[in-house]
């Protein structure tokens, strides 16, 4: 009974998972900055292209 009790008053466990948690955020907004970038700098280099050619 007294294991239990120490393992509900345990909190490292709760804390690595609001890090996990965190840095799964970080890790989404990455790649969502990323692909928007991507698609911003795509866009572009066609535009150069085109006009390149023209």
């Amino acid at each position: 009974m007294k294991f239990f009790n120490n393992l509900m008053k345990d909190e490292q466990g709760a804390t690595a998972i609001e890090y996990g948690l965190i840095a799964a955020l970080i890790a989404v907004a990455a790649i969502v900055a990323m692909q928007g970038l991507g698609n911003q700098l795509s866009n572009t280099f066609s535009s150069v292209s085109t006009t390149m050619s023209v």
